[in-house]
This record gives C-alpha cells, structure tokens and sequence, in this order.
C-alpha cells in the first residue's frame, strides 16, 4: 500500500478543501511521469507490444496539458496497472510505476507510488549485490528532478510514507 490511511490535504486541491493548487497538482503528474517513464524500458523490453503503461504516462501528461479528463489519466493508469498483474520483477514494477503515474490526475498522492515503483524497478533490475545502490541512484535521480514549487512537499511526503513505501527513500 502506497497511500496513507488519513488523507495529507496538502495533496487536496482547493476546491475539495485541500491546500494543493492546480499548478501544484500539474508539476506532482509531470514529475510522477518523468520517474514512470525513466523505467519504462524494464517494461517494454519484456512487453515490446503492450502500449498500456507508456499510454498512461502519455495520458499523465495530457491531462497536464487539459487534452483528456482526469477520468481518462485514471483509467489509463489502471490499464497500465493490469499490464503489471501476470508479470514479475523489473517489468512488473515499472508498469506499476506508469499506472501510479497515470493516477496522479485523480489522487495526486500517487505521486509517490509511481516513484516508490520506480525504484523498485531499477532495484529487481541491478544485478546481484547492487540493488541497494541502484536504487539510491534512481532516488537520486528523482529528486535531482523536482521542480523547485513541489520539492519540500515531495521530500515531506518521502519521509512521511517511506515505512509503507517499502523504505525505496532512504538513499543516506
């Protein structure tokens, strides 16, 4: 389980008495599609015929730009989701990873599904013995990414989720 039991209204918007603006909620589904995409070759390497989680993630960025519904994001991520469920490993994770990417648009907590999933993408992907280091060096690269509006949110929201985040955030 990625999401907190008790909803952070810092990842409410406004209009449902949250404190998240629209901007905010924009940069958290590009940075989600970013961490989902710099995985997604675990996936399609596995999957080369299967545009589910590369769909979701496009839909993620769509969504940005007001092309599709949040209806849509959603279910794109839920398709890519189902592109993970008979899969293991690598692949399986980074497929999770573009679902939860996908997600953003609805519940912008999953923000931190699609990178926690990421992680443990690279780390099923490192050979033996480095996956530990591989998946500081994804966690690295994530936050080497975060836009300067959302960064202390997302920081926060590490510290805050790691424990049911499978601990991917500790990288000290």
């Amino acid at each position: 389980m990625i999401l907190s039991k008790v909803r952070d209204p810092r990842f409410v918007t406004i209009r449902r008495g949250g404190t998240l603006t629209d901007a905010d909620h924009h940069l958290l589904a590009l940075w989600a599609a970013s961490c989902a995409e710099h995985v997604l070759d675990l996936f399609e390497s596995e999957q080369p015929d299967d545009p589910r989680p590369r769909e979701a993630i496009e839909h993620a960025r769509a969504w940005v730009r007001g092309e599709v519904t949040m209806m849509q994001a959603r279910a794109a991520g839920g398709h890519a989701m189902g592109a993970a469920r008979n899969l293991q490993g690598a692949a399986r994770h980074a497929a999770y990873a573009a679902g939860q990417a996908g997600a953003v648009a609805h519940v912008a907590a999953h923000e931190l599904g699609a990178a926690a999933y990421a992680i443990k993408a690279v780390r099923a992907a490192a050979p033996e013995g480095e996956s530990e280091a591989a998946g500081r060096r994804e966690c690295q690269w994530q936050r080497d990414r975060l836009p300067e509006a959302i960064r202390e949110l997302v920081l926060d929201d590490e510290r805050m989720r790691n424990d049911i985040c499978w601990s991917v955030f500790d990288i000290v």
